[in-house]
């Protein structure tokens, strides 16, 4: 059997009592808002927990070298350096700081990379509901574009020049409009449960 450090372990336990937390926070402020039934907050908790626990196991085992996946290292590397605060500040770092990272995989994978472990399932439901994860969606009705569902899309250029092919470019952009306009991925996934949108 391995034996890992205590650091290591303490780290796994931070980020998975941390992912926890995130869950729980949403939980709360989703109850206290006008929810449909208090059946549909508990489901959505217990996934929300569900994503949390693979969040963290997964960051775990990057932080122990014994996974393969450079999502998990890097989601873990996003908690580590200290983008799970929840300070607008602090996220907005992380993903300022990864823009001239190159990223590979599909779109869930490239946010995998970017956005905070502890923000990570939150910002998963929020664009799971707006695009499905297509980075080319465009509402028929509004024009509303790509994975975030930006509003005029174009305003996804301030993230990058190829915001309308690029998934880390409207990642990006999503993850700083998330910070700045709720606070942090889990604070607008408790919005967007109460209000079908955000």
């Amino acid at each position: 059997m391995r034996s890992f450090s205590p650091r290591l372990r303490a780290s796994a336990a931070l980020i998975a009592a941390t992912a926890g937390l995130a869950s729980l926070g949403a939980f709360t402020t989703a109850a206290h808002a006008d929810t449909p039934t208090s059946a549909v907050a508990a489901a959505q908790t217990s996934q929300l927990n569900s994503r949390a626990e693979s969040l963290a196991e997964q960051a775990y085992n990057a932080a122990n070298g014994s996974s393969t996946s450079s999502d998990s290292s890097s989601a873990a590397a996003s908690t580590d350096s200290g983008a799970s605060t929840g300070s607008v500040s602090d996220d907005s770092a992380a993903s300022s700081d990864s823009s001239s990272t190159s990223y590979s995989g599909d779109a869930q994978s490239i946010a995998a990379q970017i956005v905070p472990a502890d923000q990570l399932a939150s910002f998963d439901e929020i664009i799971s509901h707006e695009s499905g994860w297509d980075v080319t969606a465009t509402n028929p009705s509004s024009g509303a574009y790509g994975l975030p569902q930006a509003l005029p899309g174009d305003k996804m250029a301030s993230a990058g020049a190829d915001w309308q092919t690029d998934a880390a470019t409207q990642i990006r952009w999503a993850l700083d409009y998330m910070n700045t306009t709720y606070g942090s991925p889990n604070q607008a996934w408790a919005f967007w449960q109460a209000n079908s949108w955000y």
